[in-house]
């Protein structure tokens, strides 16, 4: 039984402490995927007047691979 409780106590702080990790990587990927979808439906649109200055676009930095992807 302590054997069991030990892997039981060890699995629910290993979980406390990636939760927040997963967390984020999972509101970067949806962050990129609402930008990709914007770029994708500006290219698809033309401006509604020919006058219409350009919006200003933030570069985006390059995507960089983690450890946990190699």
């Amino acid at each position: 039984m302590n054997t069991f409780m030990s892997y039981l106590s060890i699995a629910a702080l290993f979980t406390l402490v990636l939760l927040p990790a997963l967390a984020g990587l999972a509101r970067e990927r949806r962050i990129d995927r609402a930008l990709r979808e914007a770029q994708r439906g500006g290219e698809v649109r033309s401006p509604e007047t020919a006058g219409a200055a350009r919006p200003v676009t933030a570069a985006r930095r390059p995507h960089v691979r983690s450890w946990a992807r190699v």
